[in-house]
C-alpha cells in the first residue's frame, strides 16, 4: 500500500495539535478553499507516492513525539492508507489528530457508502472538521483556521452518536492576551 504525500514527515511540530506532534502532509483535496495555506497540496497527483513501511519506520525512529497528526492536503481523499498508518501509530502509543475540509457528519455520510472512512474515523481521538472559510479566519482560535471548524473529540462522538467537541478549545477569545480577564494565564 502507498499513500500520496504533500512533504516529508514533520516531526516536533506545536501547533498542529495538543502537545508535540509529528505531521504527515497529506496530497489531495477536493475543498480548495479560498485562502487555503496549503494550496500546493490541493492537486491529487501532485506530491511523491510513498510505501506506508517507510512511514512505519519513521514513526518506529520519533522520539519525545506525543502524537501523530495527519494534515494535507485532506486525509480523507487517501483513507485506507491513513487508516492504516494511525492505526500502527496508535499501537505505538500516539495519539491521532486530524483535519478535513469534509464536516463530520459528511465523512458518516461516506461511511455509509464506503466503509473505509469509517475504518479511518475509528482510529482518530481528535477531529479539526470543516473547510477553513476565509470570512470566519481568526487568529484567535486554537489548532484552527476559522471559527466554522470545530475540535470534535471522535471517540465520544462516536459512542454517543452526536458529534461532541472538546470543550476546552470552544472558546476563542481565552487565547488571545488582549481579550483575557486580568490575571487569567494559559
Amino acid at each position: 500500500m502507498q499513500i500520496r504525500l504533500a512533504a516529508d514527515l514533520q516531526p516536533d511540530s506545536i501547533v498542529d495539535g495538543e502537545g508535540i506532534r509529528t505531521v504527515i502532509w497529506t496530497q489531495g483535496c477536493p475543498h480548495k478553499c479560498l485562502g487555503c495555506h496549503n494550496p500546493q497540496t490541493h492537486d491529487v497527483n501532485g506530491g511523491v507516492l510513498v510505501d506506508i513501511k517507510e512511514v512505519y519506520e519513521i514513526i518506529d525512529s520519533l522520539e519525545g513525539q506525543d502524537g501523530i497528526t495527519f494534515s494535507g492536503g485532506d486525509p480523507f481523499v487517501q483513507p485506507e492508507a491513513c487508516q492504516m498508518i494511525a492505526s500502527y501509530a496508535k499501537k505505538k502509543g500516539y495519539n491521532i489528530w486530524t483535519y478535513t475540509g469534509y464536516t463530520y457528519e459528511q465523512i458518516l455520510a461516506l461511511a455509509k457508502k464506503n466503509t473505509k472512512y469509517m475504518d479511518f474515523l475509528k482510529e482518530i481521538d481528535v477531529l479539526i472538521d470543516g473547510k477553513f472559510e476565509i470570512s470566519n479566519k481568526s487568529y484567535d482560535c486554537v489548532f484552527r483556521g476559522s471559527t466554522n471548524q470545530r475540535i470534535i473529540d471522535v471517540q465520544k462522538s462516536l459512542a454517543k452518536n452526536k458529534v461532541v467537541t472538546v470543550s476546552k478549545y470552544d472558546k476563542t477569545d481565552i487565547y488571545n492576551p488582549r481579550k483575557r480577564p486580568k490575571g487569567v494565564y494559559i
